[in-house]
């Protein structure tokens, strides 16, 4: 009995943990898409919002790992804390990301404000060619209605429930160290 809940539980921690390394992945590999294949540029909002999915990635997998050397509780909810800590992360910067596209608040100067000083002198045909700037504040595609930073929210959302779901099966109340037999 003990070593079947031991594998069932193993099997609740891999189901949490695969799936966010899966997704992860995945978003990696579309704004990758994106980027060189269809030649659309991302803005340096869109890169920060790659950082937490650099930490999903290996942090999910180590977990993986983890749950099929059944290693101790507290590990593996560390763990899913962490993804879910750096999913909800990434819905801030997304939902950042989204409200600026849609001009609901301001952006960053370095990619939403003036693309030049025209006063700083010199050639201003030169100093136009020299600029290239990626704009934040302009959505480079929408599919219904949705930019990659609102699709980008859409899945650090369900990252956040997927690692909830890796906590509350890695709590140790789940556990057979906490059961208690009846007295």
């Amino acid at each position: 009995m003990a070593t079947s809940t031991l594998m069932k539980q193993g099997f609740l921690d891999r189901a949490s943990a695969e799936p966010a390394a899966a997704a992860a992945i995945a978003v990696l590999a579309g704004a990758w898409f994106f980027e060189y294949v269809l030649k659309l540029a991302p803005c340096p909002l869109c890169l920060m919002q790659r950082i937490p999915y650099h930490i999903i990635i290996p942090l999910s997998l180590l977990l993986a790992i983890a749950a099929l050397v059944r290693a101790p509780r507290n590990l593996l909810l560390v763990g899913f804390a962490a993804i879910a800590i750096a999913a909800a992360c990434n819905v801030v910067l997304g939902s950042y990301h989204a409200g600026v596209e849609w001009h609901w608040w301001a952006g960053p100067a370095d990619c939403s404000g003036p693309l030049t000083d025209l006063r700083t002198g010199g050639s201003l045909l030169d100093q136009l060619h020299a600029v290239h700037v990626v704009r934040c504040d302009e959505a480079a595609w929408r599919f219904l209605g949705l930019s990659l930073a609102g699709y980008n929210v859409l899945i650090s959302l369900a990252l956040v429930l997927i690692a909830g779901f890796g906590l509350s099966a890695a709590h140790p109340a789940h556990g057979t160290a906490s059961r208690a037999p009846a007295s």
